[in-house]
């Protein structure tokens, strides 16, 4: 039984060695070559060109969570779109209305959420 698991320890061990192997060589190399004089133009604001005018932990609009949320769960949706059409001609009629169920509870949501103005953004 134990057997059938060894080949998912021996990835994840390959795994974790590439990963501390290659970390490990990035600090090493710059340690060795790396050069790192801090100046004020250095440690200047680059992301936007000026200093910051707020608190970095300002809070944010829920809808912009909830814009997220919905943007992550129909791109999920798509996901799905693909290894259903490739073996279609396979699973036939069955395959194709639970699909199409699928397909409508999504988009009652989807109707729901434009309802209620969830994808409104002002």
């Amino acid at each position: 039984m134990l057997e059938n698991y060894l080949p998912i320890l021996i990835f994840l061990g390959v795994g974790v060695a590439v990963g501390v192997i290659a970390l490990g060589a990035g600090f090493v190399v710059g340690k060795l070559i790396g050069v790192y004089k801090a100046d004020a133009q250095k440690n200047s604001p680059y992301e936007c060109g000026f200093e910051a005018f707020e608190d970095a932990r300002m809070k944010f609009d829920v809808r912009y969570y909830l814009v997220a949320i919905l943007f992550i769960l129909f791109d999920l949706e798509i996901a799905f779109f693909f290894p259903w059409a490739v073996v279609l001609d396979q699973i036939g009629l069955y395959g194709f209305g639970a699909m199409m169920v699928f397909l409508a509870v999504l988009v009652v949501g989807f109707i729901y959420e434009w309802k209620k103005g969830a994808l409104e953004w002002e």
